[in-house]
């Protein structure tokens, strides 16, 4: 059964990890230098995460890029003398050295391709896409993508020191193999936002629409399945799941699913996640259920059980995606690349797989998204 080794492979083997580039190869100038962004969608998650570029020494935005007069407006207070744009074309058209692409999801494919072929750094928000077709078309990019550009995309959980130390664990054999995974992402989901013309709804909104964001399951709770993945080193074969709107009453996607995936080997990785903002309570964790321990995981920090001795927890105390930031930006300086387009692209096409699950109430297998 083709496991996720085969996959990447397929991709390239720049998505099996870093590479290392000479400094003056990766940017065409000395490494010393400050890093020029683009910010490509200037909404709540572009600007928040463009703060955390700029909080760095070495990046500045330089340009930046919304097809709405009041976020580029906004984001020109932020970034005083960053270059206006309402067209992602013309701001690749510069000589910026990396782009943040933070536009809603539907668009990520398209921008994608574009940041490609105009050979720049690339740092994407999730999902690869909102269905099938869009993460093959973020793949068939991927493996055109220039070797000496760095490609992440913000799963920030493989950059978190936590979540690593939690997977070193779990890899080294140390608790046994892994025999049975538990995630879940409870909790409430974003804002509705208003007072736009009654013509850019669905795009301001774009969230809450299903064939903009891909519903929860692929806009929100692939986060879950990309560090199920990362894990396992492999995707589940097939999966089953229901979905409902028990509270919401806006927009067309689902506040709650549950599903349950199976594996080549048999082994069963049990999900669930809504957006009911219970006060008080909240459940985004991943845990790992092994031979001789147990792992849970969450950006709050993990525990770790083993047969003997007391439970090893740490806790996280900082917002992980700045680890993600970091990392990025020091690799295109420096000439350590990675490609991350293709694992990001098969953990959004296993929810992918889940939410055509639970919008037809069948079972969906790897091999039908795959032809998808």
């Amino acid at each position: 059964m083709e496991n996720r080794r085969d996959f990447v492979k397929a991709g390239g083997a720049a998505g099996l990890g870093l590479l290392f580039v000479k400094p003056e190869t990766a940017r065409g100038s000395q490494a010393n230098s400050a890093l020029s962004v683009g910010l490509i969608g200037c909404g709540n998650r572009g600007m928040y995460v463009s703060g955390l570029f700029v909080k760095n020494e070495f990046a500045k935005v330089t340009a930046i890029c919304d097809i709405y007069d009041d976020k580029l407006e906004a984001a020109g207070q932020k970034y005083s003398g960053a270059r206006p744009f309402k067209s992602h074309k013309d701001l690749l058209a510069t000589d910026v050295d990396a782009v943040l692409i933070a536009t809603p999801a539907y668009l990520h494919p398209e921008h994608f391709e574009a940041a490609v072929a105009a050979r720049k750094h690339i740092f994407m928000e999730k999902p690869a896409g909102v269905n099938a077709a869009g993460c093959h078309r973020v793949i068939a990019a991927a493996k055109r993508a220039d070797k000496t550009k760095r490609i992440t995309v913000d799963y920030q959980q493989r950059y978190g020191k936590d979540y690593r130390r939690a997977y070193e664990v779990v890899k080294s054999g140390e608790i046994g193999a892994i025999k049975m995974v538990r995630a879940a992402w409870l909790g409430g989901g974003p804002p509705i936002k208003t007072g736009h013309p009654p013509a850019e709804e669905k795009i301001r909104n774009w969230f809450f629409y299903r064939e903009l964001s891909g519903d929860i399951l692929v806009e929100q709770d692939c986060h879950n399945i990309d560090v199920v993945g990362w894990y396992t080193g492999t995707h589940p074969v097939r999966v089953t799941g229901y979905g409902s709107r028990q509270i919401r009453n806006y927009g067309d996607i689902f506040d709650n699913v549950a599903c349950t995936f199976q594996y080549p080997d048999g082994m069963t990785f049990s999900y669930s996640a809504n957006q009911f903002r219970t006060p008080g309570f909240q459940d985004i964790s991943e845990t790992f259920m092994c031979e001789k321990g147990a792992v849970n995981v969450s950006r709050r920090g993990y525990t770790i059980w083993r047969e003997k001795g007391q439970p090893e927890t740490a806790v996280t105390k900082h917002d992980i995606t700045e680890d993600a930031v970091r990392e990025f930006i020091e690799g295109a300086r420096t000439g350590k690349i990675e490609n991350a387009a293709f694992h990001a692209a098969e953990s959004t096409l296993v929810a992918v797989m889940a939410l055509e699950a639970c919008v037809k109430g069948r079972e969906v297998t790897w091999a039908q998204v795959q032809k998808a």
